[in-house]
């Protein structure tokens, strides 16, 4: 369960990156679930850019390999500051933002 106050963590990475043989949200998702994060969730982006102004799109005539991905997990603080020193590391290209959220519920369904 949840307090109120958590936090929100968002990794905005594009979806060619890879770490340990795996697509990075992949091993993201995984490294979250394995050290018991709240959740966590993929989104796959129809159209962005970065840092280096390249345009990504998923338009039929110009179908992209590198489309952008966003990664979200809620969380109390301390488990997201710590979770960002697990992925600093492995994230070489791309942006991690937190800010803060109240948490309304939380539910497993049991």
């Amino acid at each position: 369960m949840l307090p109120e106050k958590g936090k929100l963590l968002r990794i905005f990475i594009g979806e060619s990156d890879r770490h340990d043989g795996l697509p990075l949200y992949e091993w993201i998702v995984r490294k979250a679930r394995e050290i018991k994060m709240a959740g966590a969730t993929v989104f796959r982006g129809i159209e962005g850019f970065g840092a280096k102004s390249h345009l990504h799109t998923a338009k039929i005539l110009r179908l992209s390999q590198d489309l952008p991905i966003l990664i979200e997990i809620i969380d109390v603080e301390e488990k997201i500051d710590n979770f960002v020193e697990i992925i600093d590391p492995v994230i070489k290209e791309g942006i991690v933002t937190s800010e803060n959220v109240e948490v309304k519920f939380c539910r497993s369904g049991k």
